[in-house]
């Protein structure tokens, strides 16, 4: 099946992607109105999850006509969780279903979860139909489950085709992938290959950070360990990926960007790399950016090993007063099937594993992206992600690691010894505050 609505999807549109756009609260009902009378569900979420754009909360509403769903979104997830921690500490001003970013969830089951509905116990709940890392994601210590999983970012490699073929590189995905199968360096390795023959002013990878992000995203510990102690100094993936991408900037492969800025969309526009990690998210980005006149010249092709970037949660407040239709509603959300539409029509991948055999997600291909069978593609790499360990604080460890360290490198030209210090120096003081 092919996706027209993915390919016209910009970035800021999934949960878990980066934001654009103001800082803004919006209120919404399901559909004209809702229905008269009946109970309220009400949803508090952050950027676009899809379900109002999807046209899920009408569905449900025709379904059982004595409820109403109104969404309240906030544009940016670092506006939308310190509002919800504030809001959960209070026991009021919650919503009946409360969306939980990626980033927040390890603080969210280790200092909130008293204050969440067992989601494992819902009606119409299956565990098996998630992904098992999703699923333990939010799972407690003592096997409570206070979020069920939206959508995931399993990711790939996006790689230009002209750009290939000009340096003398393989334009066939699958030749493509068996480039640098299995091991991060032979990316890096390929990307020096590139470079001998780089057409034009062209680089082979957009940044140093999002070189660390896709090697850092397929490791399963990063910067805490299973008891919660921080150990990102002395973690033998965060060394992997800050050693490769400090060489790939050294070795000049890099286009010396910075992801989500201006400078970085108009590289899309004027061809300035021939390579990117993207989840499927991305790929509407791409689109967007890159136009027409790239249409054909894009491909995908799957990355060196399965790694995940973005990806969210809903969770059901005990301080709902609406817990049994809030959570068959959370459930009835999240099934794969509603996971299958959200894909079809919003592009964002289920984290239910159930749904990759749907014929909506298993049969997908990209139009923009040479038909490449993205269906096929991510839903290999999300059954290969690793069940990683997440702490309160990795977002503020990775974008350190990346917008302070690694930026000096790439567009400041420093050591990268130097660059550590500063990037561990700041990440240091956030994490004493």
């Amino acid at each position: 099946m092919t996706l027209a609505a993915v390919a016209t999807l910009g970035a800021g549109l999934l949960a878990g992607c980066a934001d654009d756009g103001d800082d803004e609260t919006g209120s919404s009902g399901g559909g004209k109105g809702g229905n008269k009378g009946g109970t309220t569900i009400t949803v508090g979420t952050f950027g676009v999850f899809g379900y109002k754009q999807a046209g899920l909360y009408d569905e449900y509403m025709k379904l059982h006509p004595d409820i109403n769903i109104e969404e309240t979104s906030i544009e940016r997830n670092e506006n939308y969780y310190p509002q919800l921690l504030t809001h959960l500490g209070a026991g009021s001003g919650l919503a009946d279903i409360q969306a939980i970013e990626i980033a927040n969830i390890t603080e969210i089951t280790t200092t909130q979860a008293d204050k969440f509905v067992d989601l494992s116990k819902a009606p119409g709940v299956k565990k098996d139909n998630w992904l098992s890392w999703k699923w333990a994601q939010a799972t407690t210590k003592d096997g409570r489950t206070i979020g069920l999983g939206t959508d995931i970012g399993p990711m790939a490699i996006c790689y230009r085709k002209d750009l290939f073929q000009q340096a003398g590189l393989p334009t066939d995905r699958d030749k493509v992938a068996k480039l640098w199968a299995g091991d991060w360096n032979k990316y890096i390795e390929t990307g020096k290959q590139y470079m001998k023959k780089a057409p034009g002013d062209t680089a082979f990878v957009d940044s140093a950070g999002g070189v660390y992000n896709a090697v850092i995203s397929s490791n399963a510990k990063r910067y805490y360990d299973e008891s919660g102690k921080v150990i990102y100094k002395d973690s033998p993936a965060v060394k992997e990926a800050w050693n490769l991408a400090t060489t790939a900037s050294e070795d000049k492969l890099t286009a010396k960007l910075q992801q989500f800025q201006k400078s970085w969309d108009q590289a899309y526009s004027n061809g300035k790399f021939a390579t990117v990690s993207c989840p499927p998210w991305m790929l509407g980005h791409i689109k967007e950016k890159a136009g027409d006149k790239a249409k054909d010249k894009w491909d995908v092709a799957a990355a060196p090993k399965p790694g995940n970037w973005g990806g969210s949660f809903i969770g059901v407040p005990k301080a709902s007063k609406h817990q049994e239709e809030a959570m068959k509603l959370a459930a009835w959300l999240t099934a794969p099937e509603q996971q299958a539409k959200l894909f079809e029509k919003q592009a964002s991948w289920p984290s239910a594993q159930a749904a990759y055999s749907l014929p909506t997600v298993a049969d997908a291909k990209h139009p923009y992206f040479g038909n490449a069978p993205i269906g096929k593609i991510f839903a290999e790499a999300a059954k290969g992600i690793p069940t990683q360990v997440l702490g309160p604080k990795d977002q503020i460890i990775g974008s350190n690691i990346a917008d302070i360290g690694l930026l000096q490198v790439d567009q400041q030209g420093k050591s990268p010894k130097d660059a550590w210090k500063a990037a561990t120096k700041t990440i240091d003081n956030a994490l004493d505050q």
